[in-house]
């Protein structure tokens, strides 16, 4: 069955937090294109501008042992569960005092410690790894539940057959959430697949599908609350479909203007995820200064961030052989 949720009122104190999370998300990845380009990062990224809302919606309501496995579009999940953005810069500069030494960079970034089980450049590869996770998480009866991300490039695959099946059938406390940006890097998902509606998909496993609109951080932390009190009193897992947009390329050096118009793109960004919660809170009656507050924050993490990452120090040489076996 697919449901369309619908975002419930939140209070104004809850939507600032959500507001400011977002703007971490957002500032982060701005940051990261900048240095990038400023050829101060090695390897590759691929930014999650855009898509805050999704990130900020669903980890809000995760605890610290619940687990979340991610994608190559990887840094706004890492800060949504907690990896403190001085952590998650230091691994893309390649330091060591980043989540894993330095040695994972963007798409192999890792923090278990926060219930972050690594960003991942096989597109398909975190669903199965969380229905993995998933079944730890039920043999161990804690409570606990696991989230999967992924793009919709991905239901296209094995992987996701085999692993939201396996889901469902066990019953496994998971939550498969697939970000929709409409592209898999320029390929348009309606030309992909004839049915676009990936929420529908869970019909054939006999499991619950809702949809929601990504760019609207309440309609996803009502969606999120409800699949992850589902899947705590082991009522099984639930695919939801996020309706988001990347506002960048693919990855940071393609410029995202041979496959999709200006139009297109304009028409998402007057949908900003940011920008809606900041109208939402004024509109809501919250002081101005309180907004400025929470933008003056998050200004001081990303340079906090930025100095923390910047004099670090590199990867001993003498520890190439660590955590290799």
């Amino acid at each position: 069955m697919k449901e369309q949720v619908v975002a419930e009122q939140i209070s104004q104190e809850l939507l600032l937090n959500y507001y400011k999370k977002m703007l971490e998300l957002r500032d982060f990845e701005l940051k990261v294109q900048e240095l990038y380009r400023n050829a101060m990062l090695p390897g590759f990224v691929h930014l999650y501008v855009g898509e805050e809302a999704v990130a900020v919606g669903v980890c809000s309501h995760l605890q610290t042992p619940d687990l979340v496995f991610s994608t190559h579009r990887g840094h706004g999940h890492a800060l949504a569960k907690g990896v403190p953005a001085r952590v998650v810069l230091a691994e893309l500069w390649g330091k060591a005092t980043g989540s894993s030494g330095g040695r994972g960079g963007s798409m192999h970034m890792y923090a278990p410690e926060y219930g972050f089980m690594g960003t991942n450049g096989i597109v398909g590869a975190p669903i199965p790894l969380a229905t993995g996770g998933a079944l730890s998480a039920k043999l161990r009866n804690k409570g606990h539940v696991v989230v999967s991300f992924f793009g919709e490039g991905a239901v296209n695959s094995g992987s996701f057959h085999e692993a939201v099946n396996m889901g469902a059938v066990w019953e496994l406390p998971c939550i498969y959430v697939c970000e929709n940006n409409l592209y898999a890097t320029e390929m348009a998902f309606k030309r992909a697949t004839k049915n676009t509606s990936v929420a529908s998909r869970a019909a054939a496993y006999g499991m619950r599908g809702v949809a929601v609109d990504g760019q609207d951080v309440v309609a996803v932390h009502t969606a999120a609350e409800e699949a992850i009190r589902l899947a705590r009193n082991n009522e099984g897992p639930t695919l939801i479909e996020c309706r988001t947009y990347r506002y960048v390329g693919h990855h940071e050096g393609d410029p995202g203007t041979d496959y999709r118009t200006r139009e297109e793109v304009q028409q998402w960004k007057a949908q900003d995820p940011v920008k809606l919660a900041r109208k939402r809170l004024l509109d809501g009656g919250m002081d101005e200064s309180k907004i400025k507050a929470a933008d003056q924050e998050v200004e001081n993490i990303i340079n906090d961030a930025v100095e923390f990452a910047q004099n670090s120090p590199d990867p001993s040489a003498d520890s190439v052989t660590d955590f290799v076996y």
